[in-house]
């Protein structure tokens, strides 16, 4: 990617957005490295070097540009990256850069050693994970430095330094000025708030409103609010010390910076980096919708429009709680399945106080649902949910709490729905489903799927499965954007 100068010269000079967050510029006469869209002046061509990471611009000792504020930029997609082991180890370690976890554990995780992980990231990135981790935290400081007004210590204790003394160390180190000075440096007039609000960066164009409109016909009620062009949710996670965290955040769209932006309750500053990392998952911040578009492009030969520019992949944010909604929509309407999911939710789930109306619960844990045993037919009998789904969720929910099923990120996503497959109650239609909503597979298909075979009617599902071969890697873009039609 970064071999090529004059072309990302080019790029740089262009400031296409289609290129932001793929590379970085690192420029000799003033010792900083942007983002290929920064509006400062353009630096000569022998000035120039090109980074594939913001890491790696860094640890060549270059300090990021205060205007065009590196941190902000998209990242990388699944299919950017020639290691899928590697990119799975990234994006790990972007979400846990406030956890404290350790390369051994990731590497476990990942289902490979530490060494072999130190050497393979390595090759692909020209970093090591310690010092990619290292970027990780203080870009996500320099971030909340830059838009809060939050104390330098909870900047250093939410960014994952551990102690303030070793956060201005480093941070000084590498950027070659204090916390304060940076923060002193771009003040702007800040109110003290409660919620703490930040930009997560895109590759335009990006469909907002398509987004939002899927995201709003299956909202779960208490859970969910989708409402004046944003959308809100409670938020319940784990932190490094296996202490449950709750809380709420709320996206909105700001197009003029191609960004959503999102504000958190002040509750989640000890796992923001985990929410931040739930949030684009749901977005969809990493796609590249040139990428999709140009194998997509071909379904307008079909009919005009059922392929756009700039769709997402609505994701997850709970991937317990969108994989339940899963098998409770099976064969019903969205609606429908929305009504069952918010029953489960004011009788099971915990209450939340929230500063948002209609925010006022957290949905079931899989431990909370294990606990029915053999009683969940009856307890769920009554809300509605049959039988059979009632039991295929008490097994999914035993299959998180035992961890037999890989629903992060999975390197091997076929082999998870083939586990998922296994469970009475689960078929090829919700495996998929699952698998491209909160495995982040790109290349699901729903055949049988009745938005599908509406979207593409007369033709049968034989025949739609063999024209969405022309449509990989990305049929699960393809899929949504035939939904996108109806």
């Amino acid at each position: 990617m970064t071999d090529n100068k004059d072309a990302l010269y080019a790029a740089f000079k262009a400031k296409d957005a289609r290129f932001d967050g793929r590379f970085f510029v690192g420029v000799s006469s003033t010792g900083i490295y942007c983002r290929p869209v920064c509006r400062a002046k353009q630096p000569k061509p022998e000035n120039c070097t090109f980074y594939a990471t913001a890491a790696a611009a860094e640890q060549a000792g270059y300090r990021p540009c205060l205007i065009c504020r590196p941190e902000l930029a998209p990242g990388t997609s699944i299919t950017d990256a020639t290691a899928n082991l590697v990119y799975r180890a990234a994006r790990m370690l972007e979400e846990c850069s406030g956890s404290g976890q350790s390369l051994e554990e990731i590497a476990g995780r990942l289902g490979c050693t530490d060494r072999h992980l130190r050497r393979v990231f390595t090759a692909e990135y020209h970093v090591s994970p310690v010092q990619y981790l290292q970027t990780c935290r203080l870009l996500l400081a320099k971030n909340l430095l830059t838009d809060t007004d939050l104390p330098v210590l909870e900047v250093a204790m939410a960014a994952g330094f551990g102690s303030l003394r070793r956060f201005n160390g480093l941070f000084k180190k590498q950027y070659k000025l204090s916390p304060t000075a940076l923060r002193k440096r771009t003040a702007e007039e800040k109110k003290h708030k409660d919620n703490i609000t930040l930009s997560l960066s895109y590759r335009p164009p990006y469909s907002w409103d398509e987004m939002l409109h899927f995201l709003a016909g299956r909202t779960i009620a208490g859970i969910e609010v989708v409402k004046n062009g944003e959308y809100m949710r409670t938020v319940h996670v784990v932190n490094a010390d296996g202490k449950p965290v709750y809380g709420w955040v709320r996206v909105g769209h700001d197009p003029k910076k191609y960004a959503l932006s999102v504000t958190v309750s002040e509750t989640l500053l000890p796992v923001l980096p985990q929410v931040l990392a739930r949030i684009r998952h749901l977005f969809d911040l990493y796609c590249d919708p040139g990428a999709v578009y140009e194998t997509l492009r071909v379904m307008n030969d079909i009919r005009p429009g059922l392929c756009v520019l700039g769709a997402r992949l609505p994701g997850c944010f709970n991937a317990f709680e969108m994989a339940v909604r899963a098998v409770l929509g099976q064969q019903i309407t969205v609606k429908s399945a929305s009504t069952l999911a918010s029953r489960i939710v004011q009788t099971y789930g915990a209450p939340i106080q929230t500063a948002i109306e209609g925010l006022t619960h957290i949905f079931p844990l899989p431990e909370d649902l294990l606990s029915l045993g053999g009683a969940i037919e009856n307890c769920f009998g009554v809300l509605g949910v049959t039988a059979v789904r009632s039991n295929t969720i008490y097994e999914l929910a035993r299959a998180f709490v035992q961890g037999e099923i890989d629903f992060d990120l999975p390197a091997q996503p076929e082999e998870e729905m083939k586990k998922l497959m296994a469970i009475r109650g689960i078929g090829s239609w919700t495996a998929q489903y699952i698998a491209m909503r909160a495995m982040e597979w790109p290349d699901a298909f729903l055949e049988t799927d009745a938005g599908v075979k509406k979207a593409l009617q007369p033709y049968t599902s034989k025949e739609l499965l063999k024209m969405a071969e022309a449509w990989r890697p990305w049929r699960s873009y393809a899929t949504i954007n035939l939904w996108n039609t109806l």
